[in-house]
């Protein structure tokens, strides 16, 4: 089976081509022997990524393998080909044994405390110095990442119930380098400032939200060279959590309130500082799968140059993470657009074909 990929394919910032060919599941830039089975013709880009996603969990937990594979082919018909998994309860270990699904750099468990985080969501260690072991557990059940509960509402506070660092800077710093030594990777949930001081000593490698960034912060995260995710449609939902919430935490829910606000000035600031922009969608608690257009959007609306948006969600965190995008001999995993999504980040949302492992899917 030959494909002939025909239009712009982009490559990477600096190069694109006119065509490009799948033969079998593979990539190759050099025209095949043979006559092309298929043309497709548009924009090809390299499979999106999604750095944020939670295949096999819904708000109240785990769910089954059915609906884990619905989520799953949601995002893949997105034009989603690469999710890294940012915690599941779920084992979705037999993903990587479907060729139909997007490919999964699973980070097992949310690692978290008793009532400091949300119920059936992670795994709950009985004492924070517990946690290096943890991650040394997780890191060998995953697929080189780790996911820490950096903070979450202490409920034990009564009304003065705020946002608080889960673990001690020594405790943090030796997990983080427990993961490092496992060869692995540590992203961390923050919504708070106080816990990204402890983080950033601790050198871990990615931040999920970091919403409580302050100018300060942010110069720290620019010249540590850490990537945040910014997961905009999740922050798009703290005004709700607030409304929730006042009655009984009203420091938390003015907390909220506050970084709903100024969500795409943060997110804005973070760019223009230099840090890494990330497009993660939150998908799998109460947010849906397939949203990956809805994010890239939110984040082209915070001031993001489109063009930035669409390398992030394709070849730019591909690299990052060690995938290929489109390169020679590398898998057949693209999507192709009517229209190009780096002057029109509208785009995203209708793929005119979906190809993975070098079979058309969409």
């Amino acid at each position: 089976m030959i494909t002939h990929l025909r239009g712009t394919v982009v490559v990477d910032d600096e190069q694109e081509v006119g065509e490009a060919w799948v033969v079998g599941d593979r990539l190759t830039l050099e025209r095949p022997a043979g006559v092309p089975d298929v043309v497709l013709q548009g924009w090809v880009l390299p499979g999106l990524v999604d750095v944020h996603c939670h295949v096999g969990l819904a708000a109240d937990g785990p769910v089954d393998d059915a609906t884990a594979e619905a989520q799953a082919l949601a995002d893949r018909d997105a034009g989603v080909l690469l999710v890294r998994d940012a915690g599941s309860p779920a084992d979705t270990r037999w993903v990587d044994g479907r060729p139909d699904l997007p490919r999964l750099l699973r980070a097992g468990r949310h690692l978290a405390l008793p009532k400091r985080y949300l119920r059936h969501y992670g795994r709950e260690l009985a004492d924070p110095s517990q946690l290096p072991q943890a991650v040394r557990q997780e890191a060998a059940r995953g697929d080189g990442w780790v996911k820490v509960v950096a903070d979450w509402i202490d409920r034990g506070l009564g009304a003065d119930g705020d946002l608080r660092p889960l673990w001690p800077a020594d405790v943090l710093a030796a997990a983080v380098a427990a993961a490092h030594e496992a060869g692995a990777r540590v992203t961390a949930h923050t919504f708070s400032h106080e816990a990204l001081d402890g983080l950033l000593d601790a050198g871990v490698d990615c931040l999920e939200h970091a919403t409580g960034a302050t100018p300060e912060h942010i110069e720290r995260i620019a010249a540590a060279g850490v990537p945040v995710t910014a997961t905009l449609l999740q922050v798009g939902q703290f005004e709700a959590i607030a409304a929730q919430g006042e009655a009984r935490y009203p420091r938390f829910a003015a907390r909220m309130r506050a970084m709903h606000a100024r969500r795409y000035d943060h997110v804005r600031d973070l760019h223009d500082a230099g840090v890494r922009v990330l497009v993660g969608t939150d998908a799998g608690g109460t947010i849906g799968h397939g949203r990956i257009a809805d994010e890239a959007a939110e984040m082209a609306r915070a001031g993001i140059p489109v063009r930035d948006v669409v390398a992030a969600a394709s070849w730019r965190t591909r690299a990052w993470l060690g995938v290929p995008g489109v390169a020679e001999g590398a898998s057949a995993d693209v999507v192709v657009y009517a229209t190009d999504p780096r002057t029109d980040v509208a785009a995203l949302v209708t793929p005119r074909a979906v190809v993975l492992r070098g079979v058309r899917v969409r």
